[in-house]
């Protein structure tokens, strides 16, 4: 404690202080007394310790920095103090105004009071940042400069460099022309909605940056149907049709019903029970006592004396062929491959004399190759217009829309319409392919109903 005075006291002593914040007591100088403390042990040094007059010491000189930017005691005379020799005259006021120049009228700007707040007021200059003038693998780096200037005074040119020279020199191509600014008006009119025009760059440069469009396949190119979306009725199903023409769609319709008729009965012939397949009582009493009576067999069939021989035949294995055997097959072999070799030698001359013969059958195979192609072709472009199988139904017409002699209005006020809009257009979107047959969706109740009288029927019954 007393050391700290003494420290206190040594420090408001020299020439170049100043205190700014004198909080000392004329009660603190006077001497106490001291009470006697053992400060050989650590835990006593900050307990019985005064270090207040140092640390306000220390804040005085760091309040000197952040105002003034050091110490008031080694600042100059001349940074401190101004001579104050009173408002200069009017005369001077003016020249000054009129070198500078016209101001506008009013008050000069001064800053807000709140950019004022916010400004820094330290005088303190921020400390160095030590990480911002550093550089990764710096000395590696200085010693690779360093052996660079050296080879370069001796003359030596480094590997790298001379590849660099060796390189065969790139043709430069013409710098681009500079892009318009969107604002300049003087610039060409252009349609977005236009053409764009193709692009003569390398394919190489467009498909590595992802500028080059895709191949669009000539399969995306075909329609699935060659039916128009919107087909056009007979001219009889007009609301007042010609005579012929409406016959000729009744015709038709009746072309269909027929057809629709001829597949009913076939389904009915198919299922239909024969009448003399039906069971009658008799054939159903001999059912009945079947395998109830025994039949005695009077002839016993006994087993033949050729039957038995044949068996021992079969079981008896088979002789074997002697040497001489062998090599008659063997000659027999021989002579009929010979015998086949010489009729195809003769068959292959014979077909000299037949050449106009094979020729016409050549023609005749071709012709036919050809009619089957145009069949086919003919097929293929016949099922262009019909619908695919698509899904696991098939496809079923709508049927037509047509009116008897007696329902024909005559006018378009009295017509009544027929069918649906909605329906066709879907049936549409089937025939042509877009969409597969579909068919409506059953509604199946998950759970059984339960019925409940209530009370009040209950009561009533």
């Amino acid at each position: 404690m007393a050391a700290a005075r003494r420290l206190k006291r040594v420090v408001a002593s020299q020439p170049g202080f100043i205190n700014l914040k004198s909080t000392s007591d004329s009660a603190d100088l006077v001497s106490s007394r001291r009470k006697r403390v053992n400060k050989n042990k650590k835990k006593n040094w900050n307990k019985h310790s005064d270090v207040n007059d140092v640390e306000e010491f220390l804040e005085d000189v760091r309040h000197q920095e952040r105002t003034t930017g050091g110490l008031l005691s080694e600042k100059s005379d001349d940074s401190l103090f101004f001579l104050d020799v009173g408002q200069p005259k009017k005369a001077e006021q003016k020249t000054e105004e009129a070198v500078e120049g016209k101001k506008r009228k009013g008050k000069t700007s001064r800053p807000l009071r709140i950019d004022l707040i916010l400004q820094h007021d330290s005088l303190i200059p921020p400390p160095k940042d030590v990480l911002a003038y550093q550089q990764p693998n710096a000395k590696k780096l200085r010693r690779i400069a360093q052996k660079a200037e050296h080879l370069a005074a001796k003359g030596v040119v480094p590997r790298r460099q001379k590849q660099l020279l060796n390189r065969r020199p790139v043709e430069r191509k013409a710098k681009k022309s500079v892009t318009e600014a969107n604002n300049n008006t003087d610039r060409e009119y252009y349609d977005i909605w236009g053409q764009e025009s193709k692009d003569s760059s390398d394919p190489w440069y467009l498909q590595q940056t992802g500028k080059k469009l895709v191949k669009r396949p000539e399969k995306l190119n075909e329609k699935p149907s060659v039916l128009p979306a919107v087909e056009v009725i007979a001219p009889g199903g007009s609301y007042n049709p010609d005579f012929f023409s409406h016959q000729a769609l009744l015709q038709e319709a009746h072309e269909v019903e027929v057809k629709k008729q001829k597949e009913e009965d076939k389904i009915e012939r198919q299922v239909a029970v024969n009448k003399e397949d039906t069971a009658t009582e008799e054939t159903i009493l001999r059912e009945q006592v079947e395998g109830l009576v025994e039949e005695e067999n009077e002839e016993e069939t006994a087993p033949n004396e050729e039957d038995r021989d044949v068996a021992v035949g079969a079981i008896t294995l088979a002789e074997k062929k002697t040497e001489r055997q062998r090599k008659r097959e063997r000659a027999d072999k021989i002579k009929e491959q010979q015998r086949l070799a010489v009729r195809q030698r003769i068959d292959n001359q014979q077909q000299l004399f037949q050449l106009r013969s094979i020729k016409a059958s050549i023609k005749q195979q071709e012709e036919n190759t050809k009619d089957k192609q145009k069949l086919r072709k003919a097929k293929q472009e016949a099922q262009k217009s019909q619908p695919r199988r698509l899904g696991r139904l098939k496809f079923k017409p709508q049927d037509l829309e047509v009116q008897l002699s007696d329902e024909l209005a005559g006018s378009l006020r009295r017509l009544k319409p027929e069918g649906s809009v909605l329906k066709d257009r879907f049936k549409s979107l089937q025939k042509r392919n877009l969409i597969e047959p579909r068919e409506r969706a059953k509604f199946k109740r998950r759970h059984k109903l339960k019925y409940v009288e209530k009370r009040a029927f209950r009561e009533i019954t």
